[in-house]
């Protein structure tokens, strides 16, 4: 009777993992807004640079122009970036609890980004695309920046150092991944 009774409550406890179906399809979808929010975005600003070549803009004009542009550019990015993220959040949810994407581990056209093992390698990847979505969002904020004291020239030029710092551990993460039976 206990055995029957745990084998019941091991069936329930198992099947339970299909809740992460529901994180999967809201990210799925928020995915999609994202990407539409950043497409609306891109459209809007190329639509803004038609009167880039506008005779009748002044130099100064011009500049704030191409500064706004660049900014909403890097806008666009951030966004497309975090529909990245929340896809492969999707699909890594999904391989770890529910089953393996068939058609993602075959073919030459298969991804490696999209092959998740286990929750380590969903957060590195997590994080490598969040790492670019903070380094996007400080260019965007550096280009916006006005240096009125030397120490905003020092702080903006420390920042530059620590994003250099991050991206050279997480490139020397990747080179030290933990060996198993032997082999990388």
């Amino acid at each position: 009777m206990m055995q029957k009774i745990e084998q019941i409550f091991e069936r329930v406890l198992w099947d339970v993992r299909f809740v992460v179906l529901f994180a999967v399809i809201v990210s799925v979808i928020l995915s999609f807004a994202t990407f539409y929010v950043a497409a609306i975005d891109a459209y809007n600003t190329v639509f803004h640079l038609v009167h880039y070549a506008d005779p009748a803009l002044s130099a100064i004009e011009k500049v704030e122009l191409r500064n706004s542009t660049v900014t909403h550019i890097v806008e666009v990015l951030d966004g497309f970036l975090l529909g990245t993220i929340l896809l492969i959040f999707a699909f890594g949810l999904y391989e770890l609890f529910i089953s393996k994407i068939d058609c993602a581990h075959e073919g030459e056209g298969a991804s490696n980004v999209l092959i998740i093992n286990n929750l380590d390698d969903l957060k590195n990847r997590l994080a490598k695309v969040i790492l670019l979505i903070l380094i996007v969002k400080f260019f965007e904020y550096g280009i916006n920046m006005k240096f009125t004291t030397p120490m905003d020239l020092l702080t903006f030029a420390a920042g530059i150092a620590l994003i250099g710092l991050a991206l050279f551990l997480s490139h020397k993460a990747e080179d030290h991944a933990p060996i198993i039976g032997g082999k990388h």
